[in-house]
């Protein structure tokens, strides 16, 4: 069987990138863009970074700022008409996860609305038009969203998270500016670098990992090893790898899927709104010691990526605790949480949480099957 890859069209990497959307703007033939954002990026005038390039250089624009951590059904519709009455005929997607998975429902349902319930997009959907042309611009360092064809959408009346996934949902330019994630304070930068290392030891575990996303996947999770506790300290250069390195990941688990790392968190973030990171972050190491059974060798090849020295002299059993110990550390070192009750967790939500975690479109891709009874053992192991 075939592996498919899915990419962007074209993505600009590094610092100042952001000055290319002029350009692409203009070469495609863009007329006017709905900018989907957040309102703290507009306050703290992170968007207007992107904005003020458009003004310069007269290109026609309005924008939408309703996006909150989280996006729900609602915020998507509010969004979706916004872009009709605006006239616009593509978007760029200022922010973290947030605003870029809602700018991709958006775009997706505009051009096919069919799907206007936005709940239909839930699952691997193959719509038959490809999405409105969106530029992304991310301003986080983890959700790799600029380049993956998943989106993750709340519906706030049955407290659920739904995984979307469509190749024609993908930003067709990706602008990875490190520029843009300066203003990141320490909290958003380590729950978000996080959770780029959980998609890349994800990417690289699940059941449809192999040689190209293998490659992606290690390669990220070196980047990020070595840069996110200088990210999180402020220091320009582990930002500007931790950007690189989050996109890497998401070039890579885009393609073969996730785990059950993130089907234990997306319910999370639907019932308590928690930070998707600081789940991910919290629930890794518990699910890599479940997992590590149906991993092969795997676990030294993550341990010899996160700088774990004389891996190839360990037994099987002590570079896979080698590995889960260097990820503990790693989220130690950077302020994360160590328990689901720390991060306010109910533990007579825990059932529940499982059943969800159960139905989550990522937990099939779990290098080790898991029942609602393996969910619910985990979760209280967290607690």
């Amino acid at each position: 069987m075939a592996n498919r890859m899915v990419l962007n069209e074209t993505s600009y990497i590094g610092a100042g990138a952001i000055a290319s959307i002029v350009e692409e703007a203009k070469n495609r033939g863009f007329s006017k863009a709905l900018v989907v954002t957040d309102k703290d990026l507009v306050k703290f005038q992170v968007a207007s970074k992107v904005t003020d390039l458009l003004d310069q250089n007269g290109l026609a624009y309005e924008v939408y700022d309703s996006v909150k951590a989280n996006p729900t059904v609602a915020i998507v519709k509010d969004g979706l008409n916004k872009f009709k009455a605006c006239g616009a005929d593509y978007l760029i997607a200022i922010g973290g996860g947030s605003p870029i998975d809602t700018t991709k429902a958006i775009g997706i349902i505009a051009a096919n609305p069919e799907y206007a319930d936005v709940v239909s997009l839930e699952g691997a959907v193959n719509t038959p038009n490809k999405s409105v042309p969106i530029f992304a611009v991310p301003t986080t360092a983890g959700t790799a969203a600029e380049v993956t064809i998943n989106y993750v959408i709340t519906d706030e009346e049955k407290k659920r998270k739904f995984v979307c996934v469509d190749p024609h949902d993908i930003p067709v330019v990706a602008f990875v500016d490190s520029d843009m994630m300066s203003s990141m304070p320490k909290g958003l930068t380590a729950a978000t670098g996080m959770d780029a290392l959980t998609h890349a030891i994800e990417g690289y575990t699940t059941k449809a990992a192999w040689e190209l996303t293998d490659m992606m996947h290690l390669k990220a999770i070196e980047i990020i090893s070595r840069s996110l506790r200088a990210a999180v300290a402020g220091e320009k250069l582990g930002r500007e790898d931790m950007a690189l390195g989050q996109y890497v990941a998401g070039m890579g688990f885009s393609n073969v899927g996730l785990g059950i790392v993130h089907a234990m968190a997306h319910p999370l973030g639907a019932f308590y709104d928690t930070p998707h990171g600081v789940a991910n972050a919290v629930i890794l190491p518990y699910v890599m010691e479940y997992n590590a059974s149906a991993t092969g060798e795997k676990y030294r090849e993550i341990a010899r990526a996160m700088g774990v020295s004389n891996v190839d002299g360990m037994s099987q059993e002590e570079y896979r605790k080698a590995a889960i110990d260097a990820v503990k550390q790693l989220s130690e070192d950077v302020g994360i949480p160590k328990t689901l009750r720390e991060i306010g967790v109910k533990e007579e939500d825990l059932p529940a949480l499982a059943e969800s975690a159960f139905a989550d479109a990522c937990a099939p891709g779990n290098p080790k099957d898991a029942s609602v009874e393996d969910l619910l053992n985990l979760y209280k192991s967290i607690y």
